[in-house]
């Protein structure tokens, strides 16, 4: 099959590079780097583990209650956090 291909300047340079590396045909590379890119394509994909977040103990609360913020403010930063 002919067709044409319109490849992006950092693609059509990494073919040079390779086709130069390997001493073969533009032809040949575009195949070969076109079937192994369908293979993956079509590979099912692998399932990952969810990462899960480890839980870490910080301690009792060094306030009663939150609901006054000057007073966890001053505790947090100190008397002078105005």
């Amino acid at each position: 099959m002919r067709t044409t291909l319109t490849l992006e300047a950092d693609v059509a340079a990494q073919l040079e590079r390779l086709r130069k590396s390997r001493k073969t045909t533009l032809k040949q590379l575009v195949n070969e780097a076109l079937r192994a890119g369908l293979r993956q394509m079509a590979a099912p994909r692998a399932r990952r583990r969810p990462y899960r977040t480890p839980a870490a103990d910080l301690g009792r609360c060094l306030v009663d209650s939150l609901d006054n913020i000057a007073e966890v403010l001053a505790i947090a930063e100190g008397e002078d956090h105005k």
